[in-house]
């Protein structure tokens, strides 16, 4: 199911999520990527002073990829519902 993130929050909790339901520790997933446990923690707070280069490469050993389009009319409200 495709997921709208638009902060860095968002974006850190469908990582979450996906890790989740793929049954992996933080530990586990920071391993596949080379990063620490606490790496995979602070992207999934959401905390903006990650490197994209990380985060992309997390969305990646969870079979995601990042989508770039047009942003909806919706309101703030809108997207927090999704959630």
């Amino acid at each position: 199911m495709d997921q709208l993130a638009r902060t860095s929050k968002q974006i850190g909790a469908a990582i979450a999520r996906k890790r989740k339901l793929l049954d992996l520790t933080q530990a586990e997933l920071a391993a596949q990527v080379g990063l620490r446990q606490e790496a995979i923690s602070k992207i999934e707070a959401g905390n903006e002073a990650t490197r994209l280069s990380k985060i992309l490469d997390v969305i990646a050993a969870l079979d995601l990829e990042l989508t770039i389009g047009a942003r909806g009319k919706g309101g703030p409200t809108d997207i927090e519902d999704i959630f």
